[in-house]
């Protein structure tokens, strides 16, 4: 009788050690999951830098492209955001991918599918020098002393940089979904 009980104690413990692997697998495949979509967004941030740095001359990024054909479409002159109570996906899918305003890159090895959106970090769209209202690093005062003393910061003034956020969504296997964002300066 007392080996009766001993083996069913014995069994329920090997059952609870084989859940506990288990699980323990799923979680770990979940998170490599994860990462490789992590690693995959860096594929389509890259893409969009050399995107702006290749149309970075003259007025091409003063407003919105939007020309389809072998031209990204998801580019921003202007900064759009969620609204207050939106979360990223729900904005992702009922704005931005429904506009068609996304630039999708072919799924890579891994299985995941890069999208991704360029903004430019400014309240309208045009020249950023003459008033668009873009972000701007603080730039440095030089010459005579004022109220304000000499080499001391001044916020308001002509950017010299101008800020975009990238923002990657990946999606890939096992229902992975995961945005990642970057912010350049060019």
């Amino acid at each position: 009788m007392l080996a009766i009980v001993v083996l069913v104690a014995m069994s329920l413990a090997a059952v609870a050690l084989m859940r506990s692997v288990l699980t323990g697998n799923k979680v770990a495949g979940n998170l490599a999951f994860q990462q490789s979509a992590t690693r995959s967004a860096d594929v389509g941030i890259e893409t969009a830098i050399a995107w702006l740095e290749q149309n970075n001359a003259g007025t091409r990024l003063f407003d919105d492209i939007d020309i389809g054909g072998g031209e990204p479409v998801g580019y921003f002159a202007s900064r759009q955001d969620p609204g207050a109570t939106q979360n990223w996906e729900a904005y992702w899918t009922t704005t931005l991918a429904t506009s068609g305003a996304v630039n999708t890159l072919p799924a890579d090895a891994a299985g995941n599918t890069v999208s991704y959106v360029i903004q430019r970090i400014c309240n309208t769209t045009g020249d950023p020098n003459t008033g668009a209202g873009c972000e701007a690093p603080p730039s440095t005062i030089q010459g005579q002393g004022n109220s304000m003393g000499t080499g001391a910061l001044n916020v308001a003034g002509v950017p010299t940089q101008i800020y975009y956020r990238i923002t990657a969504r990946v999606t890939g296997p096992r229902n992975t979904v995961g945005f990642v964002q970057a912010v350049v300066a060019l």
